[in-house]
C-alpha cells in the first residue's frame, strides 16, 4: 500500500512534470502552458456535458423502478475524469479524457469491476453492509451497561 501512494504521490508527479519540462523545450513555454489551460478547460465542459448525460440517465432509471448502477458508475467515473483534466499534466490529462468519453469509460469501468470481482473472491477485499434501522435505537452510540450495573 505505501508503494502504491509513493507512486501516485512522488513518481506520477514527477513523471508529469518531466513530460511538460521536455514538452516546454519542444514547443516553448507559452504553448505548454496554453496546452494546460486548453486541456483543463475542454476537460471541464466536457466533464459538465457527460455529468448532465449520467444525471439524466440517473432520473430516467429511477423513474422506471431500476436501480442505477451504471449511471452511478458513469458519475463516479466522470467526477475522476474531471478532477484528472484539472491536474496539470500530460498523464493525468490522458487518464481524464480517457474516463470522460464513454468507449474508454467502459472498457476502464469493465477493467476496475474485474480488478474488485477477483480481490473480493480471493478474500483481500471485505464488504460489510448496514441496514438502517438493523439496530436497537438506544444500542446505537451507547457506552453504558444494558444491565444497568
Amino acid at each position: 500500500m505505501l508503494a502504491r501512494l509513493a507512486i501516485l504521490f512522488v513518481i506520477v508527479p514527477l513523471l508529469e512534470l518531466v513530460l511538460l519540462i521536455q514538452l516546454g523545450q519542444v514547443v516553448g513555454l507559452w504553448p505548454t502552458i496554453g496546452l494546460v489551460v486548453l486541456t483543463g478547460v475542454a476537460g471541464a465542459a466536457l466533464a459538465r456535458a457527460q455529468g448532465l448525460r449520467v444525471l439524466w440517465a440517473f432520473q430516467e432509471s429511477t423513474a422506471q423502478g431500476r436501480l442505477p448502477t451504471t449511471a452511478i458508475q458513469d458519475g463516479l467515473a466522470i467526477l475522476v475524469g474531471g478532477a484528472l483534466l484539472l491536474t496539470p499534466g500530460l498523464l493525468t490529462d490522458i487518464l481524464g479524457f480517457a474516463l470522460l468519453l464513454p468507449p474508454t469509460r467502459r472498457w476502464i469501468q469493465g477493467r476496475v469491476r474485474n480488478a474488485v470481482a477477483r480481490r473480493l473472491r480471493d478474500g483481500r477485499i471485505e464488504m460489510a453492509v448496514v441496514v438502517p434501522g438493523a439496530f436497537p435505537e438506544d444500542a446505537v452510540g451507547s457506552t453504558e451497561d444494558p444491565g444497568g450495573s
